[in-house]
């Protein structure tokens, strides 16, 4: 059994897949997750820079190539 790891998606995403790969790490809808940024950015506004650190952060899932 292998580990769950948590990367940025890349089939499906709105911007950066920041909110659908915390989405799928956790096996919640990412529009659940998008909604809770939503909040945090107009409640606290520390939203916007937790996502952009997450942007950075959260590595992009790896292409898996199909053999040959």
């Amino acid at each position: 059994m292998s580990a769950k790891k948590l990367y940025r998606i890349r089939e499906g995403r709105v911007f950066a897949g920041v909110c659908s790969g915390i989405g799928e790490y956790l096996d919640v809808d990412p529009v659940i997750i998008r909604l809770l940024w939503l909040v945090l950015v107009f409640a606290f506004g520390g939203g916007i820079l937790a996502y952009l650190i997450a942007w950075i952060i959260i590595p992009m899932n790896p292409v898996k190539l199909l053999p040959e």
